[in-house]
């Protein structure tokens, strides 16, 4: 491998995170809004056991994978994380292909957001359904809501190109917010809940078999949802002077905890609060739960008010980090270098962050119709990405591990991959369609397309922001560009 060293004049990333700004990246990257508007489409896949069962399953599962993730973070910390990682022990090639994938994933969230808030705007208030401009697979976009949309759109932008610093206060803010908020409703649902409404346990009522399938079906939805646990590592370029690199394996392990306590807590008062047959063909259905169990507008509205920062939380890391992937695979020439450039004022990354907005508006115009794709085709990438990163640890991205580690990154390798095949392969309930393929499909092809047109330079030049790394200083600060 090559090491490159940048131009001293070269603006690097601003180094300001701690741990608190880590657990809040990482927390809210992966809870969002569908507590609020798939819920349904859990329960009807799962029943409220079988959903509960199926995050708690899938969020246990997924700890190896987050061990990996901190273990290499703090060995390795580099903007690009799986880019960085894969590029130690495979080819530029395969580091690409883990990179785009991963990109996908995050970068996926954004429309989806960005279609979000007009429907829950429209909760609040139902004169913005109207104006209708035109249809996406059956459903209609309205002009209220694509402008709802896009102006948050605009805000994420104006917040991240500003800098880290902004960007992470938002983030604490937000984050807080909506756990404050869900200690309160969940504490009243729990308290006046009947766990007769639990029944039937499970979607499938076909015994033990269709428990499992139940379960399975949620399963499968769960990576998507769980994504964003290893958003920190793309972010450890920025981490302050005095965070301890071994606390990323601490901070991960405490956001997957959180995250699997938040779903599985909502899904469960749901289920006490209303008997969840009801509520499968309900828009928001943890609302009017809520709203049917205590008739109480105010309350709804708080929730409300939850679900709206929980939707800015996740809006906004999931557009850092896929900026900061973006930008490392640019520093490196597996994209336009020119997205590897730093703003000399704020420290960020000004044409990686314009690339995402732009692409976000753009999906934003398919309205609600690309809400369920999104999901699937998001689960799919992300476990690509972490099975890549897995992989990478077990061939020895990093340095040598120890034998505990060592089976960590086999356990890891072997629940990625099961999830990659639980959505390929068709014989499997709840496996890819059309729709799913024509997404991945189109990004694919994107990234193929942008392989082919990356700027052709020499090394020293474009990599702005890379210092040389020695194998012998694992636990260096410093970024690593690396070519194999």
């Amino acid at each position: 491998m090559q090491a490159y060293t940048a131009r001293s004049s070269a603006p690097t990333l601003r180094r300001t995170l701690r741990a608190k700004e880590y657990f809040t990246l990482a927390f809210g990257s992966m809870v969002g809004v569908g507590w609020m508007l798939v819920i349904d489409d859990w329960l009807a896949r799962g029943g409220a056991v079988g959903a509960m069962l199926g995050f708690l399953i899938g969020g246990l599962v997924l700890f190896p994978i987050g061990y990996v993730y901190g273990r290499l973070t703090e060995r390795m910390p580099d903007a690009g994380s799986e880019v960085a990682y894969t590029s130690a022990v495979f080819s530029k090639g395969v580091s690409f292909a883990t990179g785009w994938a991963m990109t996908l994933a995050y970068l996926i969230v954004c429309p989806y957001e960005a279609v979000a808030v007009g429907r829950i705007a429209s909760y609040v208030f139902p004169q913005m359904n109207t104006m209708e401009l035109y249809r996406v697979g059956g459903y209609p976009v309205y002009l209220p809501h694509l402008v709802a949309g896009l102006a948050l759109t605009v805000v994420i932008v104006i917040v991240n190109y500003r800098g880290i610093q902004v960007s992470a206060t938002f983030q604490n803010l937000t984050t807080f917010g909506l756990l404050a908020i869900f200690a309160v409703f969940a504490t009243l649902g729990l308290a006046h809940g009947s766990v007769t409404n639990l029944q039937p346990l499970f979607a499938d009522q076909r015994s033990a078999l269709g428990g499992f399938v139940s379960t399975l079906m949620v399963l499968q939805i769960v990576p998507y949802f769980m994504t964003g646990f290893e958003t920190a590592p793309k972010c450890s370029e920025e981490a302050s002077v005095d965070f301890e690199p071994r606390h990323f394996v601490r901070v991960i392990f405490l956001a997957l905890g959180a995250g699997i306590f938040f779903y599985v807590v909502v899904i469960g008062v749901v289920g006490l609060l209303q008997p969840w047959p009801t509520l499968t063909q309900e828009r928001f259905a943890t609302a009017v739960a809520f709203e049917r169990a205590f008739g109480s507008r105010a309350l709804v509205q708080l929730i409300m008010f939850g679900v709206l920062l929980s939707l800015l939380k996740i809006f906004n890391g999931n557009f850092l980090t896929a900026t900061r992937l973006l930008f490392a695979m640019g520093r490196r020439d597996l994209l336009d270098a020119r997205l590897g450039r730093v703003h000399e004022r704020f420290r960020t990354p000004t044409v990686a962050v314009a690339f995402v907005g732009g692409l976000t508006v753009v999906s934003s115009f398919l309205g609600q119709a690309v809400l369920v794709p999104i999901s699937e085709v998001g689960s799919l990438t992300s476990a690509v990405g972490w099975l890549a990163t897995c992989l990478a640890f077990c061939y020895g991205a990093g340095g040598v591990a120890t034998p505990r580690a060592r089976v960590m990154g086999v356990c890891g390798t072997g629940v990625a991959a099961l999830l990659i095949v639980m959505k390929v392969l068709p014989s499997v309930p709840g496996s890819f369609r059309l729709y799913e393929y024509v997404v991945l499909g189109v990004w694919i092809m994107l990234g193929f397309l942008l392989w082919r047109r990356r700027r052709e330079s020499g090394p020293g030049a474009e990599r702005a922001g890379c210092s040389s790394h020695s194998g012998d200083q694992p636990h260096s600060r410093e970024p690593v560009c690396d070519e194999s």
